[in-house]
């Protein structure tokens, strides 16, 4: 007989978690002294703040393919992982999240720290319980991994009492590996798959658009073989970023509202339009009334929820699409589409002259962000992994930085979280210490999160930290430019002494203001064993072209 306090954290350990990301509170405080006695087989890593912690989980969990597990205590411990589930609900990354709770006789009476956190998480988890007794902890937190993991991934929340914290009951851990109302993976309809072919094999200019679903199903090398196979033009979305290698000769660019020009304005002159693992969302589609009306919609999805829901498709082929891309590729023909393909490259060509040109090798004027990514390119490992914050510098540094494997992109992508990115680049670091992990911030996010440079000091994890600083929350004072006269309402920072604050969490730090010491700089901490933290001073209204504007069609992109 142990007390339940051990269950949680021998539950995790048959679970195989590696991690976990937390920060005590009198309602988990069980359960913490429990972990004292499990250091050697479980780690934990002491953020400062709930958000951090449960970020930190999103970054081990992007670029591990594993679940990430956080730690906290009940009301404001619990209420403070909300931002970290909605973000990971929407971005389908599987979480379990434990969290104390006042005990159960005093539920409903307002005790001290007592929050329904069950009521509030629900519609930012994918499944969520409240455990009032010891011989409910195994059961609830076998459920939860089985849930966060299997089918479409997601963020799940097991709330415990502290009476089952300290009660004694018999550990009997038996894993989950199904449930009799839950069933995350659909058969794959036969006929469906041939009419997708029939679809593809008479299509004049086929268009494959692929997201995250593809590197969540581990079907990169199945996306690999239907382009090659197929010879169809394929653009990626900003979280399916990696799942075909960018120097593919098919690949042809980004979806979305900061994507690349091609990609964007062909997508209304295809003729059929094949999506893989991805929803359809609002800055992949703009305007949905005036997107690709013209082509008939193959959609590859797991989740049956996303079938229509946007966009409506001629042909639905539900399912895990490592399995379907599979079968695709067997029932449809070999071609190739070098005239249809050959269109992209001269709107790719456009796109160079008028924007590319200039934000990568500018030379005059202030910094652009772009020459700092092109510098990073020159001087990082290939695998090394890309975490970005939300703003300007998050869709610069996508747009440029030389994506060549799978899982090395971890961003804030359907929520579009500030202050995500410092948290999340030390969860991928913890993954593996070896890999590089270079942490692309702005100047408003770092601030929401800043506080988590406490956390990478005290791990040494050996994050890369590059601020581009440009002294305002960039995104919104771009379209206040653009929309808004250039009324610039309280978009403007006053920041601090950024370099002070890294040195005083132990990190070696440089400021970059001129073009002549950029390179240099940037060589010098991508050498570096340890944490670095570069400041780079860049152009106050230096804006990220192209652009669709909200409300336009995809046709109305624009290049200045």
């Amino acid at each position: 007989m142990v007390r339940g306090a051990d269950i949680v954290v021998k539950s995790l350990i048959a679970e195989n978690a590696e991690y976990i990301f937390g920060y005590p509170g009198g309602a988990i405080m069980p359960v913490y002294d429990a972990l004292y006695d499990y250091s050697a087989q479980i780690k934990h890593v002491l953020t400062r703040h709930e958000q951090g912690a449960i970020h930190a989980a999103q970054g081990y969990a992007r670029v591990s393919g594993k679940v990430g597990v956080v730690l906290a205590t009940s009301g404001p411990g619990a209420t403070n992982l909300i931002t970290g589930l909605a973000d990971a609900q929407i971005d389908s990354t599987p979480l379990v999240c434990i969290t104390g709770q006042v005990a159960a006789h005093l539920l409903g009476s307002d005790a001290f720290q007592e929050t329904d956190v069950v009521g509030l998480s629900m519609p930012g988890t994918k499944w969520n319980i409240q455990v009032r007794s010891v011989e409910d902890i195994a059961p609830a937190i076998a459920k939860a991994f089985h849930i966060a993991m299997t089918g479409r991934p997601g963020p799940v929340l097991v709330d415990i009492t502290k009476n089952a914290q300290v009660e004694f009951g018999e550990f009997n851990y038996i894993p989950c590996t199904g449930i009799r109302s839950y069933r995350p993976f659909q058969p794959i309809n036969t006929q469906s798959i041939q009419a997708a072919a029939e679809l593809i094999n008479k299509a004049e200019r086929p268009y494959l658009l692929f997201g995250q679903g593809v590197v969540l199903a581990h079907a990169e090398k199945e996306l690999q073989e239907f382009v090659d196979k197929t010879g169809i033009p394929a653009a990626c979305t900003l979280l399916g970023s990696g799942a075909l290698p960018e120097t593919h000769p098919n690949y042809v660019g980004k979806l979305g509202m900061h994507g690349n020009y091609a990609p964007n304005l062909l997508t209304n002159k295809c003729d059929v339009l094949i999506a893989v693992g991805m929803r359809f969302d609002d800055r992949v589609t703009g305007d949905l009334k005036r997107y690709a009306k013209q082509a008939k919609v193959i959609h590859l999805e797991l989740d049956p929820s996303e079938i229509d829901k946007n966009v409506k498709c001629a042909v639905p082929v539900l399912g895990d699409c490592k399995k379907s891309l599979a079968m695709l590729t067997q029932a449809v023909d070999q071609k190739s589409h070098l005239s249809w393909l050959e269109k992209f490259r001269e709107l790719e060509a456009q796109e160079k002259e008028a924007v590319v040109a200039n934000d990568l090798h500018a030379t005059h004027g202030g910094l652009h962000m772009g020459e700092v990514i092109r510098l990073i390119n020159q001087f990082k490992e290939k695998d090394a992994i890309l975490v970005t914050d939300v703003g300007q510098h998050q869709m610069i540094a996508w747009r440029y930085f030389d994506f060549k494997t799978t899982r090395t992109q971890v961003t804030s992508g359907g929520l579009g979280t500030m202050g995500f990115a410092l948290p999340a680049a030390l969860g991928a670091q913890l993954h593996d210490y070896k890999k590089q992990v270079i942490c692309v911030v702005g100047d408003g996010g770092i601030q929401m999160t800043i506080q988590e440079l406490g956390t990478i000091m005290q791990t040494k994890a050996p994050v890369k930290i590059v601020l581009l600083n440009n002294n305002y929350l960039g995104m919104v004072r771009q379209w206040q430019q653009l929309f808004f006269d250039k009324r610039y309402s309280f978009t403007e920072l006053d920041n601090p002494d950024f370099i002070k604050i890294a040195e005083a969490y132990n990190f070696k730090a440089r400021k970059v203001t001129e073009r002549e010491d950029l390179e240099a700089a940037v060589a010098e901490m991508l050498v570096q064993d340890g944490p670095y933290f570069l400041e780079v001073v860049v152009e106050k209204e230096d804006n990220v072209f192209p652009m669709i504007a909200t409300g336009c069609s995809v046709e109305e992109v624009r290049l200045s």
